[in-house]
Parts: structure tokens; C-alpha cells; sequence
């Protein structure tokens, strides 16, 4: 296989920037792919087809743009760096008519920035480290139509998005984004790879939106889904305190309506048949939809 990305080496990167007088800026947390091999085996994990609509997050110089455009039927991406768009200008001019970009910052991305009539089925992206994890949560709660995201994290990121129940990276994070994904494919990303190097190893992770179910196998309304992962902040709050503890100290802390579910824990808990004696890295996703079921219902009981 020939390379994907013309752009995916240390040379042809140097080029690019040297020719627009820019350098790689740290305060956006830019490290240039400079691996074909990399960019090949991220299409792979993304298995992009041609009907597919990826959204990409920095897309730099191009490197992975360049590929996905190659696979996809169209490619929105999104870069806060108002020295890149006449770069991307040049480096993806054979499929311009395919491309979209927004400039603007990722964590700032409105519905109504994109084509309703177009939505994108993938998140395809080499994503800024500052806001990985945010982003790709935020986008599965925000955009139904994304199917799976494949994203280059942070190790510790990755390691949290795909951690088990009783391990030392399940956490709050880890739940709320398995109530919309399941991870799906991982490999490691060294240093190396990138233009300047990162202090930190990299992976790739891909994410399939999947429904999370009741026990009757229909889709959770989203009301539950939103209160689970409430509960699941809440448990979280104090980690190593009980769930009791933990959650009175969550609500507590938030106005006379969480003070009043505060002094529903109890009840709250035995509905669940939930020992509030335990801890939260020990609940499974299935407890965490039973103690938001039951926090809607104290809730309902309040008047809230």
C-alpha cells in the first residue's frame, strides 16, 4: 500500500510550516503526525466507507485529513488556529469539494454549525490532549448521529475510557461515556510518531455509540441516562469514601433541591437494593441505571 498522507513524515511536515513561516504552537498543544504507518492504522480502526461523514477535531497541517478524505464522502473539520486554514487551502485542494472546515474552538461547537441535512456518522481525530476527554463525551451526548469515534488520547485517557468496574481508572468519566459507547479497538502511539515529540505516550481508541437498555431491552429514556450520570458524579465525588458519604457530600453541596435529596439517600439506596456501604469504582454501569431510575423517582417525590 502506498501512503495515505503525503504529509505523514517529519520532512514533508517541516516543508509545509517552514513555507507558512509557522512553528508547531505548544499553548494549542500541537504535535504533528509524521507516520504513515500511524495514519494508515487509524483509517483502519475508523473502518470509514464511502458513504461515511467524518468530523475531525485539529486537523494541523492536513496529515490525517488528507487520508480520511481519501475514504470518506465528506469531512468536516474543526481547527481553533487562524494560521492553518490557507495551509489546508493548499494541502487539501484536490478535494476541497468534499471538505468543510469550521474555525472555531472544538469545545465551542454548535448543532447549527453543522449540515443538518449531513450529519456526521464518525469522529475521526488526532485529538488536542487539553480537551480530549470533554470533547469526545460531549459530542456522544450531543450528536446522535455519530456512530463511533476513533481518537488519538492520551494513554491515561484511553486507559479511563476503557476501564473496567474495580480498577484504578474506573471512575465518573469512565461511566458517563459508557451510557452512550463501548470501546471497540485500542493501539499504543509512541512519541516518535509526532513533530515536536510529546512528553506523554499516546492511543488510539475506537468508541461505538451503542443504547444502553433497561431490563426490558428498550433504550433508556434520556432523562435516566442524564440522571445516571448525575449519580455517578456523585459517587465519585469523595473517591474513597462510601457511596453514602460520597453522595451526602455531592448533594449537600448543591442548593436546598440536592439538600433535599441528600435526606433521601437512604431510601433512595434500599430502592436501588444498593449497599450504601459500598464504594463507587465497585457499581456496574447496570447499578449506576438503577440509582438514577431511583433519583428521578426521590426526585418526582420532591416536586423537582
Amino acid at each position: 500500500m502506498g501512503n495515505l498522507s503525503t504529509l505523514a513524515s517529519l520532512a514533508a511536515t517541516r516543508e509545509v510550516l517552514a513555507d507558512h513561516g509557522l512553528t508547531a504552537k505548544y499553548s494549542l498543544g500541537q504535535n504533528f503526525l509524521v507516520n504513515d504507518a500511524i495514519v494508515q492504522k487509524i483509517v483502519a480502526l475508523a473502518e470509514l466507507d464511502g458513504a461515511d461523514r467524518v468530523l475531525e477535531i485539529g486537523p494541523g497541517i492536513g496529515t490525517l485529513t488528507m487520508a480520511l478524505l481519501k475514504g470518506a464522502a465528506h469531512v468536516t473539520s474543526i481547527e481553533r488556529d487562524a494560521d492553518l486554514p490557507a495551509v489546508l487551502e493548499e494541502t487539501l485542494a484536490p478535494w476541497w469539494d468534499k471538505f468543510t472546515l469550521i474555525q472555531k474552538d472544538a469545545l465551542d461547537l454548535q448543532l447549527s454549525d453543522l449540515n443538518a441535512q449531513a450529519m456526521p456518522t464518525k469522529l475521526v481525530a488526532n485529538l488536542p490532549y487539553a480537551v480530549a476527554a470533554t470533547v469526545v463525551l460531549d459530542y456522544f451526548q450531543r450528536i446522535d448521529s455519530l456512530q463511533s469515534a476513533t481518537v488519538m488520547v492520551q494513554k491515561e485517557v484511553a486507559d479511563r475510557m476503557a476501564a473496567d468496574p474495580g480498577t484504578k481508572n474506573y471512575g465518573a468519566y469512565t461511566v458517563k461515556l459508557r451510557l452512550y459507547a463501548q470501546p471497540a479497538g485500542r493501539f499504543p502511539v509512541s512519541p516518535n510518531n509526532f513533530f515536536p515529540p510529546p512528553r506523554v505516550d499516546s492511543a488510539v481508541i475506537r468508541l461505538n455509540r451503542r443504547p444502553v437498555t433497561d431490563a426490558s431491552g428498550a433504550p433508556l429514556d434520556a432523562n435516566v441516562v442524564r440522571a445516571a450520570c448525575t449519580m455517578a458524579d456523585a459517587a465519585f465525588a469523595s473517591r474513597r469514601k462510601t457511596l453514602s458519604n460520597s453522595c451526602k457530600t455531592y448533594f449537600a453541596g448543591r442548593g436546598a433541591q440536592g439538600g433535599a435529596v441528600a435526606q433521601h439517600l437512604p431510601v433512595l439506596f434500599e430502592r436501588a437494593s444498593i449497599d450504601p456501604k459500598r464504594r463507587g469504582e465497585t457499581l456496574s454501569l447496570a447499578e449506576f441505571v438503577q440509582l438514577g431510575q431511583e433519583l428521578l423517582a426521590v426526585q418526582a417525590q420532591l416536586g423537582q
